[in-house]
């Protein structure tokens, strides 16, 4: 890790290859974005009419019209009647969208006094929460903590052996039991062994729910009851696993979830798949939920934590900030 002469990190240059992966990842979000505005403002002033061109188009980009009527304004009394750049345009959209995200942005705290730290994974089929779960538990481990992972999408036994698979993979402890069994009693033998064995952060996965099937949300409520059985300020995170190519349908999962299993944040995967990474600038204005991780890739070191002033560059299209 580079130091400046200060001896303060270069965050610069450690971020950089994050940054690659991030600004990649959200490439056809930001090409759409950017190619828009740049017909948009081709040899015109910053008029009403090319003010509400600019507007549709972030809110067809996922944004949200609140964020998409702020950014008009910015632009309405920053350089109105005025010739203004793409560039400028997405300066200004970076800067409204970091607005945005700043308070959502919000690593999990693990908290050394609860062991095990209990995290629930959930999220609907193929979100990618199995292999969010793993990348996770990589990031624990090499931050020398105990993991055990517990296999509780009992329903597909792919998923308990790709969830084995990560487990051997990450050094972590690895808990399951045969397929069809009971994920409620899974979950509570995994809280009873971790808390024997003292181990630090427990990954609860869960079956991919749709969030329009109350009854299989049902059975998510009763995992959660019977956890809280053994400790009563467990789950201590709740963690929602959201597909960003599913666009707006995201709005309503977390409506959902949250109402279910009381949602504590987010993780966002496959912003590499879709040309509308902007929902979650939606999400944050609507929720104001915390944003902990984002995926872009299925390598090992393709989950950060969420950074909004790196997203919101990467996604105006924009080089990373110089400080």
């Amino acid at each position: 890790m580079a130091k400046t002469n200060d001896g303060t990190v270069d965050t610069m240059e450690t971020a950089t290859p994050w940054w690659q992966r991030l600004s990649a990842g959200l490439k056809r979000s930001s090409s759409a974005l950017g190619g828009a505005i740049a017909h948009i403002v081709a040899d015109r002033p910053l008029d009403e009419a090319t003010i509400a061109e600019i507007e549709d188009e972030l809110i067809r980009a996922d944004l949200g019209a609140e964020t998409a009527g702020r950014i008009a304004n910015e632009l309405r009394y920053g350089r109105f009647n005025s010739a203004i750049s793409a560039e400028e345009i997405k300066e200004v959209v970076a800067g409204e969208v970091e607005k945005a995200l700043a308070v959502v942005a919000r690593p999990i705290v693990i908290d050394p006094a609860k062991r095990p730290f209990v995290i629930l994974v959930a999220g609907v089929n193929g979100s990618g929460k199995t292999t969010t779960i793993g990348k996770l538990a990589a990031r624990l481990r090499n931050e020398g903590r105990t993991v055990m992972l517990a296999a509780g999408d009992t329903f597909r036994a792919a998923a308990i052996e790709q969830l084995k698979i990560w487990a051997d993979r990450t050094g972590a402890v690895f808990m399951a039991r045969e397929p069809g069994a009971d994920a409620a009693g899974l979950a509570f033998d995994a809280v009873t062994a971790a808390r024997e064995r003292g181990i630090d952060v427990l990954l609860i996965d869960t079956a991919g729910r749709l969030q329009n099937r109350s009854e299989l949300m049902g059975e998510l409520e009763k995992l959660v009851r019977v956890v809280k059985k053994i400790d009563g300020s467990a789950p201590h995170s709740v963690l929602l696993v959201l597909d960003a190519t599913v666009g707006q349908n995201a709005l309503s999962q977390v409506e959902i979830f949250k109402k279910a299993v009381g949602v504590t944040g987010l993780a966002m995967t496959k912003l590499d798949g879709t040309a509308r990474g902007g929902i979650l600038v939606a999400l944050a204005a609507k929720f104001h939920m915390p944003v902990h991780y984002l995926g872009v890739g299925e390598a090992v070191d393709d989950l950060a934590p969420f950074s909004a002033r790196d997203f919101a560059r990467a996604i105006a299209g924009l080089s990373p900030a110089s400080s």
